[in-house]
């Protein structure tokens, strides 16, 4: 099968496109020709090395991290999907490789797709859905007339939040530029800050929640924009603590992350509020809820650009330049 890998982590290592063998699977896998995959800025982040220590990877690697196709074997043990079923999912962390044709996967990481999307619209929901569904259901527990402000709305993550936010009752509030106030606003942002005019501190007051995925000073100003009680929820670092326990890592780096998130930790409880730290999970049963919401019309995936497969090294470039607006999706079989 063709694939897309990278020999060594490094923000100038150049994906590859390389032929490797077909992935046999186990009694609990599912063998799926893959049609299209979306591209992350976690495939940049994997690979110039950030996630090195924390989730050590073999190479050659193929990065991908979503995927939309259909299932062409199924294990011994699976129940719950047949051959042909058309299936999205974002793979389990340590087992991630979508930018290629075949992908074996753990059944319990994947769902049906949605029945209302194309597969290269698909394959830009289940990194981004997840991470919302994650932030916002499981660790946010928004409820009805709640404020949440959420970053870089006209984004991946940003896009899906804001209508996972709405459809859970809450008041939402979003940065973007001047030119997406129009698409944020239609995905149901309620206040707008034009981040390269305004100041979002001096403009929002008394939130429940930060969904916050921009950098260190943004992450300060969104701890002083909560209301006592909140909770702000990053998903740009710095890791946390609980975060370092719960992913199993060893003392030494336990430590390290223990002493890099100090800082934020401590302000977080000078002011009352809550910090923590969210590297999303594979979950195929999250991702089934997703899809009830998208065929049901609440949530609408946002397409910036979609590649042909020969372009993907283009269509990481183009999610590093941080100029898209939604999803970059690759197209593995037309």
């Amino acid at each position: 099968m063709e694939a897309f890998t990278i020999d060594k982590y490094g923000k100038e290592s150049e994906l590859k496109r390389t032929t490797l063998p077909k992935p046999e699977i186990n009694g609990k896998q599912l063998l799926v020709e893959i049609h299209a995959a979306g591209v992350n800025v976690l495939d940049a982040k994997l690979k110039h090395g950030e996630f090195k220590a924390i989730i050590p990877y073999d190479m050659p690697l193929i990065l991908g991290n979503d995927l939309a196709g259909v299932v062409e074997e199924v294990g011994a043990e699976v129940t719950d999907f047949q051959v042909g079923d058309e299936v999205y999912a974002r793979p389990d962390q340590a087992h991630i490789g979508t930018f290629t044709e075949y992908i074996s996967i753990n059944a319990k990481d994947v769902a049906l797709k949605p029945s209302k999307l194309t597969m290269e619209e698909a394959a830009s929901v289940p990194l981004v859905a997840l991470t919302a569904w994650q932030a916002l259901v499981e660790k946010g527990q928004l409820q009805p007339g709640q404020k949440v402000f959420i970053q870089a709305g006209s984004g991946g993550v940003g896009t899906v939040a804001i209508q996972l936010a709405k459809h859970l009752g809450a008041e939402v509030a979003t940065t973007t530029s001047a030119r997406n106030e129009e698409l944020v606003r239609r995905l149901g942002a309620d206040i707008v800050i034009d981040y390269k005019t305004q100041d979002f501190e001096s403009e929002l007051h008394d939130y429940d929640l930060v969904l916050h995925s921009q950098d260190t000073k943004t992450l300060e100003k969104s701890l002083r924009i909560l209301k006592p009680g909140g909770k702000l929820i990053s998903i740009s670092g710095p890791p946390d603590p609980e975060f370092a326990k719960a992913a199993g890592l060893s003392l030494p780096l336990r430590l390290a992350i223990k002493g890099l998130s100090l800082k934020v930790r401590h302000q977080a409880k000078k002011q009352g509020v809550d910090y923590s730290f969210l590297l999303m999970r594979a979950e195929g049963s999250q991702l089934q809820e997703v899809t009830k919401l998208i065929d049901a019309g609440v949530i609408t995936p946002v397409i910036d650009t979609v590649y042909p497969f020969a372009e993907t090294p283009q269509a990481l470039e183009h999610v590093e330049s941080g100029r898209s607006t939604g999803k970059v999706v690759v197209s593995i079989k037309s």
